[in-house]
């Protein structure tokens, strides 16, 4: 279709995502900062009776109890800024979608100018090409295993009459996009106010859930469909994971995977820095066939 009609439809549907998404969880978001001071009661006396019931036993603890190590009311804090550094990303969705609408303005142009600069065009195209089928696969299946995650987590706390499911459904989709510690983080904030909020029991439960969805769709699922399209070593990616997030804050955390695949690709289709692509890759690069077979 033309481009004027095709990039009207793209913009339409994020913006109705968008106010319909964000409507919704800025509700859960609101209640659930507004209900932060009585978590901070529920915290307080749960570290009181912690504590007595640790002195009766006769361990020795400080004067302050265990205060000096978990401050209830800083604790509140923490979690008050987390909800609304989660809600900037709402709010500045508008300036994200006027940013996708001016690149995707800006890409149908862009190949033409790379044609007048490039000394080898169709070469650079070719490269650049498998790069973003690589990168688009990786996006296309990430989102999608992303978003299983956070509906099963909705669906699980929902079962289990956690409030809120909305909310940490939609955490645990954002977070999943951090590799390794993103799901981790996801879950703690839930398994602690169920644990104040409902008891021990069920805060089992909702830990359980969530290490079962985790193992399911990132241990199984993930890397079935992901193939070896990402290829990236295990510790690449925790370097990647604290570095992009050194330089860019908490976006780069989001971003750490593709961009060390821009990155590891760049390297891969330059004979001078081929070596540093195989440092990043997982694979243990084998030696080229010769013809001659081995002896068995």
């Amino acid at each position: 279709m033309p481009t004027g009609i095709a990039l009207g439809l793209i913009v339409i549907l994020l913006v109705g995502i968008v106010a319909i998404v964000g409507s919704l969880i800025g509700s859960s978001i609101n209640e659930l900062s507004s209900a932060l001071p009585v978590y901070e009661q529920k915290l307080r006396l749960t570290l009181e009776l912690t504590v007595a019931y640790l002195r009766e036993r006769g361990v020795d603890l400080p004067p302050a109890g265990v205060t000096e190590w978990v401050d209830p009311k800083a604790a509140a804090q923490f979690f008050g800024r987390l909800l609304t550094g989660f809600g900037g990303i709402l709010s500045d969705s508008l300036l994200i979608i006027f940013m996708v609408f001016f690149l995707l303005l800006e890409a149908t142009v862009i190949p033409a100018k790379l044609r007048s600069i490039l000394p080898d065009p169709e070469k650079t195209f070719i490269n650049f090409s498998g790069f973003m089928d690589a990168l688009k696969s990786y996006l296309v299946i990430k989102t999608g295993t992303s978003l299983l995650t956070g509906v099963l987590v909705s669906v699980w706390l929902t079962i289990l009459n956690v409030e809120f499911a909305l909310l940490w459904g939609s955490i645990a989709f954002f977070l999943n996009f951090v590799p390794i510690i993103g799901s981790l983080i996801a879950a703690i904030p839930v398994v602690v106010l169920a644990l104040l909020d409902v008891g021990l029991a069920s805060a089992s439960l909702i830990a359980a859930g969530y290490l079962v969805i985790n193992v399911i769709v990132g241990n199984l699922l993930e890397p079935r469909f992901m193939g070896r399209g990402l290829n990236l070593s295990t510790l690449v990616v925790f370097l990647s994971l604290v570095f992009w997030g050194w330089v860019f804050g908490p976006v780069g955390m989001f971003l750490s995977v593709p961009l060390t695949m821009l990155v590891k690709i760049a390297f891969e289709y330059s004979p001078q820095s081929r070596w540093l692509a195989v440092l990043l890759s997982a694979d243990v690069p084998q030696p080229e066939d010769d013809g001659v077979r081995p002896n068995h």
